[in-house]
């Protein structure tokens, strides 16, 4: 669903980014209160494998294809702040180097696909977990609920952009049935990632997914024909728990999926290509302000091989991603960590 230069007129688009500029700096202040010794670590982590299954389009209908967008899926596993900046990160990094969603359209971008999708997604998750068992079949179950709407969600708010800053005359209830129809079965793609991502770590380390914190409902025993809770275990620090072997497995996984498996992709155009194709949205698109850049269209300049030129840009793609991810989120840490250092308890006590 990235948008690319030109579907969108000049002042909506500054208007939108002005939108996502302010999304993004209450994001910062709320990711600190996210990130701990937990969350930190794999935040970055988080916005590489987002990238590498973005690159994974699969088919939806006839033509048509659809790829992951990631809020719901980072929003519980990080935190909802944390969420939108991880979906970010990945579409500034897939704007500047390799032409994918227009650089004027960022703010669109950041809207529709970091910010909508990610409040979306995390309050039906928050409704969801609330009113279903506390355990961790129900996580899994509510994010696979959440991750569907989320996805006609952002399809929805595109299209209200889209009228307000459109730049051809296009009915507008064409657009939006178009539009959330083709993403309505993308979205069932995205609960079917989101969800096997979620219960996964769940499975191995349900403490790492922020989602699932408070949820474990306590173990009963029957005793003298009364239900009690079992007496608490010895809580394991957290230092003490290892992020590495989550970490590393997280990173292969992306590295193979976009070095690898990305080939496989389906070439068909996403929803939104495909909408704006069929409906005429993309009679005034523009050239991309990054088409010469080296990884421009997820290949390397230079390389004849498609299967290699493609599964280096992703490896790459992860690479930078992850490192530029990792040193936003460790920074925010670090500014949480500075504000609440021991000199300054003992000053406000």
């Amino acid at each position: 669903m990235h948008v690319p230069d030109g579907f969108i007129n000049a002042p909506v688009s500054v208007a939108t980014g002005v939108v996502a500029a302010a999304a993004v700096a209450v994001s910062l202040r709320g990711a600190r209160r996210e990130l701990d010794e937990r969350t930190a670590p794999l935040a970055g982590l988080v916005a590489a494998f987002i990238f590498a299954v973005q690159m994974l389009n699969f088919p939806v209908a006839a033509g048509t294809s659809g790829h992951l967008l990631g809020g719901a899926l980072a929003a519980i596993l990080v935190g909802p702040f944390t969420g939108v900046l991880c979906v970010s990160v990945v579409l500034l990094m897939q704007g500047i180097l390799f032409a994918d969603g227009g650089l004027t359209a960022l703010g669109v971008n950041i809207t529709v696909m970091a910010v909508v999708t990610t409040v979306v997604a995390y309050t039906v998750f928050r409704g969801l977990v609330k009113l279903l068992p506390k355990k961790r079949r129900s996580i899994t179950v509510s994010a696979f609920v959440a991750a569907v709407i989320s996805v006609p969600a952002a399809a929805a708010a595109f299209t209200l952009v889209y009228a307000i800053g459109g730049t051809t005359d296009v009915p507008i209830g064409q657009v939006l049935t178009a539009m959330v129809g083709v993403h309505v079965l993308i979205g069932i793609g995205e609960a079917a990632i989101t969800a096997l991502t979620v219960g996964a770590v769940i499975a191995v380390r349900p403490d790492l997914v922020y989602g699932a914190r408070g949820l474990t409902a306590p173990l009963k025993l029957r005793v003298g024909g009364e239900l009690v809770d079992t007496p608490a275990a010895e809580p394991v620090p957290v230092a003490a728990r290892s992020h590495r072997p989550v970490w590393l497995a997280g990173l292969a996984a992306s590295l193979v999926l976009a070095g690898f498996v990305s080939f496989y992709a389906s070439a068909n155009p996403d929803g939104l290509e495909k909408v704006a194709a069929d409906k005429g949205i993309d009679a005034k698109v523009e050239d991309h302000a990054a088409a010469d850049s080296p990884l421009a269209d997820y290949g390397v300049e230079g390389l004849t091989n498609s299967r290699i030129s493609g599964g280096l840009a992703g490896v790459i793609g992860v690479g930078v991603t992850v490192v530029a991810g990792t040193g936003v989120f460790w920074a925010v840490r670090k500014r949480r960590t500075s504000e609440t250092s021991p000199s300054q308890i003992g000053e406000s006590v």
